[in-house]
């Protein structure tokens, strides 16, 4: 008897929570759009997430043994050009993210150390403080990709107590919330005024309908990281039943729970009175609200105001251990895993010898020192580029979410292709005909890809042509180095365009 399938619903729904929730996304979401981001995650709820999952869901249960992943199954679909340039943006956006995180990195840090951010003030050695933190973020790349070349089995134990006391922060901000919200007997500090606060950000920067619909990738990015759950089908009880209602159950906790989230930040928080400043910024936005979070409940609970401050300042501290832990062991796993899938899952004569070589430790060493580099220099051109902190903060976190909602636009539209193709196993189908799988791919594909364009488009329109750089900086860059890369090594080794079963 096959010890296989042993995941059950109840299991599938906690992998499926622990893989996609973040806490962070909450008080981004309040920042940017207040109450109103409720709506638009109730939407990438329903019209991103779990038709995406799906689709996912029977890539991965057709091709259980791919070890190129997202690679195998668009080369699969389509063919091997089509699987590198996806892959390639794939991998742009760990890239993006890693040059994001490695300067948010040091605001946990210092969120831990002094009870607060303390980062926009550190100028030292002439640099700006955004300049200063740049040479940081290079530096603990330099940690990073040394350390994970030499293995990091021991690494990623930091990441699990990251995410077990990301879990515990959860629960006490709204156990906290709740607190409050008694306290103060049912009142909000946000104040509600009635429909229109559910759809009307008080945040200038998102009032013209653009910079609404550019939301999108924000609420898309919340979910994000269920292209790793897709191969969990073949470990599955039953799992023509088991995925799509767990699925859907995942979808319902998941979206509730942002939701109430969303909405104790306002029972907490005058958007106004707190995030107005210019002091806030994308990458302290959780520690901020933590911490006001903490004195408001002091002060609701008629505590002194020093008890209140020190109420704050422990949940501050706490919130940046967690996070600090759950980037650290992000970080060693992030700097090789995607660059391995690419360099290991494509044709070996793409690439020089030297970046296939696999080291003592398993390690593609030469690879991720070149992944450094290119990640150096594109942190030292965004924290050199002149911008302020907040300004900063915003070029990163958008380019991370277009990087990250990007290589979707590859998966979905690839689906009905994976549809025509005959001659294997699908263990799970939810899309019962060819019409139905195209019809929800071509639905999803425009839902993604109007997210992107408006917020490339948004900052734009505003003439802030620094940030719209960056933003479209990512995939179209990758892009076009995927597939000028591609075509001069597949005519240089005589590589064909095919895909895998015209390979067999």
């Amino acid at each position: 008897m096959s010890n296989k399938k042993q995941i059950g619903l109840a299991s599938l729904v906690l992998m499926v929570f622990t893989t996609v929730f973040g806490f962070a996304n909450g008080p981004v979401a309040y920042y940017q759009m207040g109450y109103a981001s409720i709506f638009w995650y109730i939407i990438a709820a329903i019209f991103f997430f779990l038709p995406a999952a799906l689709m996912i869901a029977e890539y991965g249960s057709a091709m259980p043994n791919a070890e190129g992943g997202i690679f195998s199954w668009l080369e699969f679909s389509v063919s091997e050009r089509f699987a590198f340039i996806g892959t390639f943006i794939w991998l742009a956006n760990w890239l993006i993210w890693m040059v994001s995180t490695s300067s948010k990195i040091w605001i946990p840090m210092s969120s831990l150390i002094f009870g607060s951010d303390k980062t926009t003030t550190w100028a030292f050695f002439g640099l700006t403080s955004t300049q200063f933190v740049g040479i940081l973020a290079i530096l603990w790349m330099v940690v990073c990709t040394f350390t994970a070349s030499h293995g990091v089995d021991k690494i990623q134990k930091v990441g699990s107590l990251g995410g077990t006391m990301v879990s515990i922060m959860s629960v006490i901000f709204v156990v906290v919330a709740i607190v409050i919200w008694i306290a103060q007997k049912g009142m909000t500090l946000q104040p509600i005024h009635g429909i229109r606060s559910f759809f009307v950000s008080p945040n200038p920067n998102f009032q013209s309908p653009i910079a609404l619909l550019s939301f999108v990738v924000y609420a898309i990015f919340a979910y994000g990281g269920i292209e790793s759950v897709g191969t969990l089908t073949d470990s599955m009880k039953d799992p023509a039943k088991t995925f799509p209602k767990g699925m859907v159950i995942s979808m319902i906790v998941i979206t509730i729970l942002y939701s109430l989230m969303i909405f104790f930040w306002g029972v907490c928080t005058n958007w106004q009175q707190v995030l107005s400043g210019k002091n806030v910024t994308l990458g302290n936005i959780t520690y901020v609200l933590m911490n006001n979070a903490g004195v408001v409940m002091g002060d609701a609970l008629g505590l002194s105001h020093g008890a209140s401050l020190a109420i704050g300042s422990f949940l501050t501290r706490f919130a940046g251990l967690g996070m600090f832990c759950a980037y650290v062991g992000s970080f060693f796993v992030m700097v090789y895993s995607p660059l391995k899938a690419l360099v290991l899952g494509s044709d070996k004569r793409l690439w020089p010898a030297k970046m296939t070589k696999l080291n003592k430790y398993g390690m593609p060493s030469f690879a991720m020192w070149v992944q450094f580099w290119f990640i150096a220099i594109l942190i030292f051109a965004i924290s050199f580029g002149g911008a302020g902190a907040q300004k900063f903060y915003q070029i990163l976190t958008n380019m991370a979410n277009v990087a990250s909602s990007a290589p979707y636009l590859f998966i979905v539209g690839a689906f009905p292709f994976f549809k025509k193709r005959t001659g294997i196993k699908r263990p799970f189908v939810f899309f019962k005909t060819q019409a139905s799988a195209t019809a929800v791919s071509i639905f999803v594909f425009c839902v993604v890809a109007f997210g992107i364009i408006f917020t490339c488009l948004n900052p734009i329109l505003e003439g802030d042509y620094q940030t719209a750089f960056w933003t479209i900086f990512g995939p179209v860059f990758f892009g076009l180095v995927a597939l000028i890369f591609y075509n001069h090594e597949a005519k240089k080794h005589h590589v064909e365009n095919t895909n895998i079963i015209n390979k067999d």
